[in-house]
């Protein structure tokens, strides 16, 4: 081995350990106790992991580097007696220790991507405790029971379904393992916007709120924010930040369900959605400097996962990718783009998935695919906008609808420009 990449590797063995015990002493220093190891003996663990794996190369036996393991456990375990006899107990630093050395191993092995890649990532989770224990203190029964149920719908239920179309045209497009794969990912989206709510908390900021609202149920928060402007009139360009915010969330949502599933669809669609989403975030700008409120922003969210949620959305986007296929077939782009307005009125996720798929398939062009896409993005963001008329009071009403204007207006023509 070259003289600079054994320097380079005993170096990233030592770097890694010196950050991972410097967040260590950082964290237990904060809390007033004695830490078992601290930056320098972290840095000096990872050291010793990456000799013991020299060594261990050097004798031609793995017992020189089971022997540094060993004594390093010996150590590890008078530190925890000690820290457990005084009332301390815990094992995470312990565990960091045997995982340093590990990394160090690495290093000299030559595995410094991995290494540094775990290094990393053991430095982050050290570093979420305080992240983590408000979400295990926020988590209900019901939301470990959707996890669980989420998990067996992705890890049980999804590989044993038929992935293959079961029928001729228009039902060619209902494939089982298709359409529970998109439950799947629509599910896992949601689910990810509720975990981020859980964990900042719910009585959060107007404009943090819908943005997070936003990746659970834009329309829940129109629907929350409305009703609460009847109360708190005087709130009505926060409340009106809020719903926007939580709008404009739904565009990169349907870029990124668009991207996954056809490429070169987004190729397309991206334009439209994108300056739409983004006169959404500057009006949003706007309204956040003209009036700044410290009102919190508290929203009730369920749990977006419930199992019999996901069978009535397979449901609906089976239904929906028929509809279209259907439409497609006997009155060409003009029923797609119909059917698109119709079913973007219900669920925006549902067509905009039902027309990548048909498009990824070849049974739909991209240009249609395109408007279809836009059409029923902005058909569902009018409804949401019916919600503040209807429900909102008018000093809400007139702090939305320029925004509401102007996204549904670029959406729209440039769609049909391009």
């Amino acid at each position: 081995m070259a003289q600079g990449d054994l320097f380079l590797r005993f170096g990233v063995a030592i770097g890694l350990g010196f950050v991972i015990g410097l967040q260590r002493e950082y964290a237990k220093g904060a809390e007033g106790r004695e830490v078992a190891a601290g930056e320098r003996t972290f840095a000096l663990i990872g050291l010793s992991g990456c000799m013991g794996a020299m060594a261990a190369e050097l004798l031609e036996s793995s017992l020189a580097f089971i022997g540094v393991l060993i004594v390093l456990g010996i150590f590890t375990a008078i530190a925890y007696s000690a820290q457990a006899w005084r009332g301390q107990v815990g094992l995470t630093t312990e565990i960091t220790i045997l995982v340093t050395a590990m990394i160090g191993a690495l290093c000299y092995w030559g595995y410094l991507t991995l290494a540094v890649a775990i290094g990393i990532t053991t430095t982050v989770l050290l570093s979420l405790k305080l992240e983590t224990d408000r979400l295990v203190r926020a988590l209900t029964r019901e939301d470990i029971t959707a996890a669980l149920q989420f998990a067996v719908i992705s890890a049980v239920i999804l590989p044993v379904l038929p992935n293959e179309s079961l029928w001729g045209p228009p039902f060619d497009v209902i494939n089982p393992f298709k359409i529970w794969l998109m439950v799947v990912f629509i599910s896992g989206i949601s689910f990810l916007g509720y975990v981020l709510i859980k964990i900042v908390g719910p009585h959060q900021g107007i404009g943090l709120t819908g943005f997070l609202g936003g990746l659970v149920s834009s329309t829940a928060v129109t629907l929350s924010f409305s009703e609460r402007s009847q109360r708190e009139a005087g709130l009505a360009k926060p409340f009106a930040l809020a719903v926007l915010i939580a709008w404009t969330m739904m565009f990169p949502r349907v870029l990124v369900e668009v991207g996954v599933l056809h490429l070169p669809l987004l190729g397309l669609v991206w334009v439209p959605i994108a300056v739409s989403g983004l006169l959404g975030l500057a009006y949003s700008t706007y309204l956040f400097f003209s009036q700044r409120a410290a009102e919190k922003g508290e929203v009730e969210f369920s749990n977006p996962f419930d199992l019999g949620a996901a069978i009535k959305f397979g449901l609906l986007y089976g239904v929906i990718l028929l509809l279209a296929r259907t439409a497609q077939l006997y009155f060409g782009e003009t029923g797609v783009l119909f059917s698109s307005v119709l079913s973007g009125l219900a669920d925006v996720d549902a067509i905009t998935l039902s027309v990548a798929e048909l498009s990824r398939n070849g049974g739909l062009a991209l240009d249609t695919a395109s408007r279809a896409v836009v059409l029923a993005s902005m058909a569902n963001t009018a409804v949401k906008g019916g919600i503040v008329l209807v429900s909102g009071t008018t000093a809400l009403r007139k702090a939305i609808w320029p925004g509401l204007a102007l996204m549904l207006a670029a959406g729209i023509g440039i769609a049909f420009l391009l």
